[in-house]
């Protein structure tokens, strides 16, 4: 029983720190693509996300639930989340930094907390719930 505690808090530690990849990929993307191109910052910002949900996704697939799952459907299951999550995310950053007056740095740091939590919890049972561990168990 505590291995498995164990096991499941470095599933979460390296689902952070592969988050936090994808979290300077999506800003370094931005950032390069609003200094060199004359992209409306939403395409710059939507080019970042894509990127940084791409990377994230592959790293967590095979490093941190090492699942052998259909890589087509599991990808659509974490489309889905972010097609509800961006919007809600984006209207709740608008209200809290607009309405409430709080620092967009504030408001971005509880979106990006918001987003790490729900989304380890979704691809933990959702996503991959089923097919954890399943890609080390193939290849053995």
């Amino acid at each position: 029983m505590e291995s498995n505690k164990k096991k499941e808090l470095w599933r979460a530690v390296k689902f952070t720190l592969f988050s936090a990849s994808a979290g300077l990929i999506e800003a370094g993307t931005i950032f390069l693509l609003e200094k060199l191109t004359a992209l409306p910052s939403w395409a710059c910002y939507l080019t970042g996300l894509v990127l940084s949900v791409l990377w994230n996704f592959t790293l967590n697939r095979k490093f941190t639930f090492q699942s052998a799952a259909n890589i087509p459907i599991a990808m659509l299951k974490v489309a889905c989340y972010y097609a509800v999550f961006t919007p809600l995310s984006t209207l709740a950053v608008k209200y809290l930094t607009e309405t409430a007056g709080w620092n967009p740095v504030f408001a971005d740091g509880l979106n990006m907390l918001c987003n790490l939590v729900t989304e380890f919890l979704y691809q933990r049972f959702f996503v991959f719930g089923s097919s954890i561990d399943t890609a080390a168990k193939k290849d053995a």
